[in-house]
């Protein structure tokens, strides 16, 4: 069975709400998912998991949260190389900037994109929450 870690940082409860999706659409696959805040996880952690979701909302001028999840996330960066990841996170001003940039860092790390990012503007609607489902099926 497939192990899937959902890794999130929630301010507000919207990417939280993601993450629940997320699980859901990977559990919904029959894969074995564990949910971490940010606080929970560490680098020690990722070689227990075939793939991680990682979720973040966009902070200040749209970069990662800078104080539970970026250390976390810098931490996790020597473990990305031929890792399968999914990114995914809310926004309340911007254009996505924050996810663009993530994005790259994973590339550069060595991570595979098991697809495209999911990113909504506040409380994710229907389509997002589609979304993320989606997200965690692909990342199985």
């Amino acid at each position: 069975m497939i192990k899937i870690a959902v890794v999130y940082w929630s301010g507000t409860g919207n990417t939280e709400a993601m993450a629940n999706k997320v699980a859901e659409g990977a559990m919904e696959t029959g894969a074995d998912v564990s949910i971490f805040t940010a606080s929970d996880f560490n680098s020690e952690l990722m070689d227990s998991f075939d793939a991680i979701a990682f979720g973040c909302p966009s902070m200040g001028a749209e970069e990662l949260e800078e104080s539970e999840f970026e250390p976390m996330f810098s931490d996790c960066k020597s473990k990305l190389n031929g890792k399968r990841i999914a990114l995914f996170g809310s926004y309340g001003w911007g254009d996505g900037e924050w996810m663009r940039t993530w994005e790259k860092i994973c590339t550069d790390c060595g991570a595979s994109l098991a697809c495209e990012s999911v990113i909504c503007c506040e409380v994710p609607d229907d389509d997002a929450q589609a979304a993320c489902i989606a997200l965690g099926k692909a990342l199985v």
